[in-house]
């Protein structure tokens, strides 16, 4: 999941990945699926309370979206994929209506989004800004999926917009995130450190999103001691944040502490994101595990391709190039995702699978874009410095 998308995601109690034909059960006593919590975990048996009472009011909106962002937020928290269906089932009554209630609208556009129906996510959220200007959640939601798109002005009006609603390390979160991927890196990292410092902020989930993203700016700035200090203070505000252990994964294997890196994702194998990056580190270290795992994520993926999902084309991309080594199949694998998604960790694995394949032509259009986006990241720059020595 996309660090924006997260944000967006947290603020509607909400984040996941769509999968298969979603229903409601008829019966409570029915298995629908052996949870990766236990049964006393706090939340779960009001979970399953409120699933037992939407099979008797399935007409309840209040409860369909109290039990639909419930499961979003076990998809979170587990990187599951399954329970973005429950959660569309949970609002199956109104799914296909035009015109749905506020919350459903927002929630449905919160799971297009997810896998990557960008456009319909964008329609849901206008209509509900037509309705409502000032509602906060659908403009950061709006805000957050323009600039995973790489659309900077429009995202920036959006976030503008929420000076007039939201509270400021919210509406500086989101203009940090922008300007600081569009040519203000260093005074964007600077001003949303100041205004988390003066906000006292004491929800766990909002400090983990704030820190990782301040992390992953310093990472992109050369600052590997200020972002490794981030991503420490963000795991001990809420240790489950699936993003947050990938991020953390990723810039431990950059800075070559693949030992790290193992250890952070050993118990998390149920993530497809995860289980990649343990897999990479078993690589470096050596290990004679490396190859399960890689048959494992082969087979995962080959599963996703099956469902139609092209959600982990990103994460397939840097498996197929660094595990498979098969740089040409991974380059179209990365400019097949780059058409939907234009992060950072996008540019990069375009960027290594185009100079694996040896496309210049891919690695120069990737260079005219970074130009006019003004996207600064220390990673990429130095993989184009070496074809371009002295300059």
């Amino acid at each position: 999941m996309t660090r924006v998308l997260a944000f967006a995601l947290l603020c509607a109690l909400a984040c996941i990945e769509v999968a298969a034909a979603p229903f409601v059960p008829a019966d409570d006593a029915q298995v629908l699926e052996r949870l990766p919590f236990k049964l006393t975990d706090p939340g779960m048996s009001e979970l399953m309370l409120l699933r037992a009472h939407l099979a008797q009011q399935p007409e309840n909106l209040p409860l369909a979206v109290e039990l639909a962002r419930r499961y979003l937020e076990l998809g979170r928290v587990s990187g599951d994929p399954r329970y973005a269906g429950y959660a569309q089932a949970a609002l199956s009554p109104w799914w296909s209506l035009r015109a749905p209630p506020r919350d459903v609208l927002v929630l449905r556009a919160t799971l297009h989004q997810r896998v990557h129906e960008f456009d319909s996510a964008l329609t849901d959220l206008g209509t509900a800004l037509e309705r409502n200007p000032g509602d906060t959640q659908a403009r950061l939601t709006r805000a957050t999926v323009l600039q995973v798109r790489g659309e900077f002005k429009a995202a920036r009006r959006d976030c503008e917009e929420l000076r007039r609603s939201a509270r400021e390390l919210v509406w500086t979160a989101c203009l940090a995130g922008v300007d600081g991927s569009s040519g203000r890196l260093g005074e964007s990292y600077q001003w949303l450190r100041e205004s988390f410092a003066r906000s006292h902020e004491r929800q766990p989930g909002m400090q983990a999103w704030v820190l990782t993203s301040l992390a992953e700016m310093a990472a992109r700035a050369g600052m590997f001691h200020e972002a490794d200090t981030h991503f420490r203070d963000a795991l001990a505000a809420d240790l489950s944040d699936q993003y947050l252990l990938a991020a953390y994964a990723d810039f431990l294997l950059d800075t070559g502490r693949a030992d790290a890196a193992a250890r952070l994702t050993k118990e998390h194998a149920q993530s497809d994101g995860l289980l990649l990056r343990h897999a990479l580190a078993l690589q470096a270290l050596g290990s004679r595990e490396t190859a399960s795992r890689v048959d494992e994520l082969r087979d995962r993926f080959a599963a996703s391709r099956l469902r139609g999902d092209r959600v982990h084309l990103r994460e397939e991309a840097r498996f197929v190039l660094h595990l498979e080594h098969r740089a040409a199949d991974a380059l179209e694998m990365a400019r097949a995702n780059w058409t939907m998604q234009k992060e950072p960790a996008d540019a990069r694995v375009l960027l290594e699978a185009a100079l694996a394949a040896g496309d210049m032509g891919a690695v120069r259009s990737l260079e005219a874009w970074l130009k006019t986006s003004r996207l600064e990241d220390a990673r990429l720059e130095s993989l184009l410095a070496k074809l371009h020595p002295g300059a």
